[in-house]
């Protein structure tokens, strides 16, 4: 400060000696006139200033009346004088001077940077000193911190996850958390997403339905706001759905059973011949299968199974299986035979026994013992290969016809 102090009482000296100087100049007509001088004065405030790093920084400081006195900048946190009038005193290259009919004074430095936030003085070598201050405020936009941030993740379904982010920036970034998908969901559905604010995001016993790409928003009012992408993702064991559980068909025709799985890592789908006896293998079966991944990254696969129903062996139960790294789901789909059959394969033994069993009783009225005895055999082995398709009740209605007719 003594050191300002001692420059500027050297140019109040020599600024008054020219003064003087300039009082006793002659005029051509070799007649001496008295001046009047004004004392300058400031125009308007030496206004302060905000500017991004990087960018470049005008202190204007306007005055009038200025005549024989001169102008001066001055960096006051660092005691520095900058500029007098039009020259440059400091080394700073990146600092200039101009002004305009020595009314408007203009302090440029071109980019700015965060050492040159502070306090700036405009000063007239009036007596006594007249000056002006200004405040450059120096703001920088924000920055991700890489080395401080996370990467992207794997967990398990049901872990705890911790995302953390680190900006930099003036003033203090603010960070906000964001899921892509709820974003896509929100501007679909015109509704604000949902956020968290804070550099640490916690997510305790996360699911698959909270995997996706996590947005780290860093901003602080200086465009423009910064952003990372973090992937999180779950990995699970599937989970499998059946379609139908149950199916009916009839042979001669062909169903189509459907399966879905969901999964991360990928599963390996296959279809599988359930069987109840323990003592037969299950078989693998064919199949078609396709493929998706969700808006999530999860893996959506349907697969299907085409059976023809060519006989009763086609009826029963069959597998959907989905196997990944994490675990193993299946599903059981039964074929039953329809309810409703064709008419003219359909058995009818009340008919069938009452028509034949008095043919019988006629022609054993004409022929002889024997062969009597022969047709009732016959017709009872008859019956009885058809009976399969025949109810308990009839069977027991069908030995009491058979008794009957060897009683006769």
């Amino acid at each position: 400060m003594q050191k300002i102090i001692w420059i500027l009482l050297v140019l109040k000296l020599s600024f008054k000696v020219l003064a003087i100087s300039d009082f006793f100049l002659k005029e051509p007509n070799n007649v001496i006139k008295e001046r009047t001088f004004v004392d300058p004065k400031f125009a308007a405030p030496f206004s302060n200033l905000t500017v991004a790093v990087s960018r470049d920084a005008i202190l204007t400081c306007k005055v009038h009346d200025l005549y024989q006195y001169k102008i001066a900048f001055l960096k006051v946190d660092s005691q520095t004088i900058l500029t007098i009038q039009n020259h440059v005193i400091t080394k700073n290259h990146r600092i200039s001077i101009t002004n305009t009919e020595k009314k408007i004074w203009q302090l440029k430095i071109r980019d700015v940077k965060i050492t040159d936030r502070g306090w700036y003085m405009c000063q007239i070598n009036t007596d006594p000193m007249k000056s002006q201050m200004s405040y450059l405020n120096v703001v920088v936009p924000p920055d991700i911190v890489d080395s401080q941030t996370s990467n992207d993740v794997i967990v398990q379904e049901f872990e705890n996850v911790t995302l953390s982010c680190k900006a930099t920036g003036l003033p203090e970034p603010t960070i906000v958390w964001k899921r892509e998908q709820d974003l896509k969901s929100a501007n679909v559905e015109n509704r604000e997403s949902y956020s968290f604010i804070g550099s640490v995001l916690k997510i305790p016993f996360i699911t698959r339905h909270q995997a996706g790409i996590y947005l780290c928003i860093a901003s602080n009012g200086i465009p423009p706001s910064v952003s990372k992408r973090l992937k999180v993702v779950v990995n699970f064991k599937p989970k499998i759905f059946a379609e139908h559980r149950t199916v009916t068909a009839s042979i001669g025709q062909k169903v189509t059973l459907e399966c879905s799985s969901v999964s991360f890592p990928n599963s390996v789908n296959y279809w599988m011949r359930a069987n109840d006896d323990l003592t037969t293998k299950d078989y693998v079966l064919g199949g078609s299968y396709e493929t998706t991944i969700d808006s999530d990254g999860t893996y959506v696969m349907k697969m299907k199974l085409n059976v023809n129903i060519n006989g009763p062996t086609e009826f029963g139960k069959y597998k959907c299986i989905a196997k990944n790294a994490i675990g193993y789901s299946e599903e059981t789909i039964q074929i039953l035979p329809s309810k409703t059959t064709d008419n003219s394969h359909s058995f009818q033994p009340t008919s069938f026994v009452t028509t034949y069993f008095i043919t019988f009783k006629n022609e054993s009225i004409h022929n002889a013992e024997d062969d009597v005895i022969d047709k009732r055999y016959s017709i009872a082995t008859v019956y009885l290969s058809k009976s399969s398709a025949i109810a308990f009740p009839s069977l027991i209605f069908l030995f009491l016809l058979i008794i009957i007719v060897f009683a006769i």
